[in-house]
């Protein structure tokens, strides 16, 4: 199965080497799952020629925020409803999470309460999960037909579901602690509040649920729909 990669932000350049970019993260992330991967740039306007070239998409994470004027944002939330209403199946993480949302009618905007920065514990299909956040904007109004699965006191709306077609997560699975720290080392300072910098610093060696949630992201891909078999035996 060939999951496409719509890269929507770039991780800083001073971390590269070590850690690779996004597209790299959640190949790690996904490795195991018998997956191929494919990277299309759309942050810079590369995009697939339709929503049939992979098997489903993972959105990425971004510096940018869902609601900016900015060029590539309207022909993703284009491509993301064609692939929702083909039923191609897709996973958005933080703001992949975000423009689903925003491009299936829901709002984003920035959280009242400020950021919310390393390990956090959500609750997820009824489960503790804890995973590395990195972010103000969250989700405030799911559009129709989105689920919530997923929530913290910090984030009502931290995971959402639209049947078999989207799962999506506001925290970052793919974010192992040693890169979140060269994030908050790289980007964090002048950004982020630096209490809440300290506070994340301070528990950065907290067990995380990376894994589980990589195991239900690759069950959420292979997952047999209805519309893909229908399309197969045509």
């Amino acid at each position: 199965m060939q999951i496409g990669i719509l890269q929507t932000g770039r991780a800083p350049d001073a971390l590269l080497d070590e850690w690779g970019d996004y597209p790299a993260m959640f190949a790690r992330l996904l490795d195991g799952h018998g997956f191929t991967f494919r990277t299309w740039r759309v942050v810079d306007m590369e995009f697939p020629p339709d929503v049939h070239a992979a098997d489903g998409w993972l959105l990425t994470g971004s510096r940018h925020g869902a609601y900016e004027d900015l060029p590539f944002i309207p022909p993703l939330e284009a491509f993301i409803r064609e692939a929702y209403a083909e039923g191609v199946p897709m996973v958005g993480i933080c703001f992949g999470h975000q423009i689903i949302a925003q491009a299936l009618g829901g709002r984003v905007e920035k959280f009242a309460g400020g950021w919310s920065v390393g390990p956090t514990t959500y609750d997820i299909e009824g489960r503790p999960v804890t995973l590395n956040a990195w972010h103000q904007d969250q989700v405030t109004v799911p559009p129709p037909g989105a689920t919530v699965i997923g929530r913290a006191p910090t984030c009502a709306n931290a995971a959402l579901a639209y049947g078999d077609r989207a799962l999506t997560i506001q925290a970052h699975p793919e974010f192992s602690a040693g890169f979140l720290a060269g994030l908050m080392r790289t980007r964090g300072r002048g950004l982020v509040p630096n209490d809440r910098l300290d506070a994340a610093a301070a528990k950065l060696d907290t067990p995380l649920s990376d894994r589980a949630v990589a195991d239900r992201i690759a069950a959420f891909f292979k997952a047999p729909r209805a519309r893909a078999a229908a399309a197969a035996g045509a």
